[in-house]
C-alpha cells in the first residue's frame, strides 16, 4: 500500500535534518510519508518514525539528466501519491513532482512555483526548521528536529569511546566557515575531558592534525579522531553521546540539535539571522561582532573575499572554551 504523501527534499544534509519536523507534522496528519532525498541523507531518514520509504535521487548517477528525472518521475507516478510537499525551491524538485502527476503539489513561492498547485510565502525570519514546518501550517516549535539511530548505530558509537567526551566538528564544504583553531582548543580541552573529532572521509586530514597537536592516544593523548570511521547514522549516534559539540555553521550543528546534544556553534561569514543557528535553550552561537564585511554570503565562500578571514581568526580559543565550560560540558556525565 502506498503512502498518500510524498516529500521531496534534495538540498544539503543540514536542510534534510531540519525538514524532520515537517515530516513529523505530516505523518501525524496523514500517516507515514515517503521521502525523495539525496543518497547521502537517505540513511538518516530510513529509520525516522515519520517515514515509510526513502527514495534516493541520484542526480549524479543513475538519475542523471532529463532522462533520469523522467524515469524517477514515472516511478513516483506509479505510487499514485495524493499530495507532495516541496520544501526545496528548485526547478528539478518542481519538475519531478509534476512528472509524477501528483494532484496536490505544495511548495514555497518562488521562480518555479507556477509548477505547484499551492504556493505559500516563506518567512524571512525565524529558524529554518520552523519556516519549513509552516509549509504544513504548523506553529513554530510544534515539532522539533529528530533522528533515530538504530541500536547497532548506538553500539558502534559506544565502541569508539566509552568515557564522557566533548565532540569537535572542524569540517565544512565551505572553506571560509572553518574555524582555524580546533587543534589549540582540543589541546586545552584534553586537560579536562576526552575529546572526539567528528567528520567524514573528507575530514581525515583535519582529524589527524588535531590528534597530532595533542598527541596520539597510545602516548596518553586524550583526543580520538572518528573521521571516516563511522557511517552517517553512527556519527549521529556518537554526537548524541557527547556532553557538547563544537561545530562550524555546518551539518553537524543540526545533527546535534536532532540528537539533543548541547551545541557551541561558531559563525564567521554567515550569521544566525539566516535561520540556521542552534535552536535549543542553553545552546550557544559565537561570532565576531562589528565587522562591516560580515556576513559576506548566504553560504560562506571557499575563501575570505578580503583575504583576512577576521570573522574566524578573531574568534578566540579562550572564548570558545569559556562557552563550553559555562554550559557545564566539562563536568556533565551523559
Amino acid at each position: 500500500m502506498s503512502a498518500a504523501t510524498l516529500v521531496i527534499q534534495t538540498a544539503f544534509l543540514g536542510d534534510v535534518v531540519l525538514t524532520t519536523p515537517l515530516l513529523s507534522a505530516l505523518s501525524a496528519r496523514h500517516g507515514p510519508v515517503d521521502v525523495v532525498t539525496t543518497p547521502v541523507a537517505a540513511p538518516l531518514l530510513e529509520t525516522h518514525p515519520a517515514v515509510r520509504t526513502v527514495i534516493p535521487y541520484e542526480k549524479r548517477g543513475r538519475d542523471r539528466g532529463w532522462a533520469g528525472l523522467r524515469r524517477l518521475g514515472g516511478r513516483l507516478k506509479s505510487e499514485r501519491y495524493e499530495r507532495a510537499y516541496l520544501p526545496h525551491r528548485s526547478l528539478r524538485t518542481a519538475t519531478l513532482a509534476l512528472l509524477a502527476r501528483i494532484p496536490s503539489r505544495i511548495g514555497f513561492s518562488g521562480p518555479w512555483s507556477f509548477l505547484y498547485t499551492d504556493s505559500r510565502p516563506k518567512s524571512r525570519t525565524g529558524h529554518e526548521a520552523d519556516r519549513l514546518l509552516a509549509l504544513a501550517n504548523e506553529a513554530p516549535g510544534a515539532y522539533a528536529p529528530h533522528l533515530r539511530p538504530t541500536p547497532a548505530d548506538e553500539g558502534a558509537a559506544a565502541a569508539l569511546v566509552a568515557e564522557p567526551f566533548v565532540a569537535l566538528a572542524p569540517g565544512s564544504i565551505w572553506g571560509s566557515k572553518r574555524w582555524p583553531y580546533y587543534a589549540a582548543l582540543a589541546a586545552k580541552l584534553a586537560a579536562h575531558v576526552q575529546v572526539v573529532v567528528i567528520g567524514g572521509k573528507d575530514d581525515l586530514e583535519l582529524g589527524a592534525e588535531i590528534v597530532a597537536a595533542v598527541g596520539p592516544p597510545a602516548l596518553g593523548g586524550r583526543v580520538v579522531s572518528a573521521c571516516g570511521r563511522l557511517t552517517l547514522r553512527e556519527s549521529a549516534a556518537l554526537i548524541g553521546r557527547a556532553t557538547a559539540l563544537v561545530t562550524n555553521d555546518s551539518a553537524p550543528l543540526h545533527l546535534a540539535t536532532a540528537m539533543g546534544t548541547p551545541v557551541v556553534a561558531l559563525f564567521g561569514p554567515t550569521v544566525t539571522e539566516f535561520g540556521f543557528g542552534p535552536m535549543r535553550a542553553g545552546d550557544v552561537a559565537l561570532g565576531v561582532d562589528g565587522l562591516l564585511c560580515r556576513p559576506c554570503s548566504s553560504h560562506g565562500p571557499p575563501q575570505c573575499p578580503l583575504g583576512h578571514h577576521r570573522c574566524m581568526r578573531e574568534l578566540t580559543v579562550a572564548a570558545v572554551f569559556a562557552a563550553i565550560e559555562d554550559m557545564g560540558a566539562l563536568r556533565r556525565r551523559r
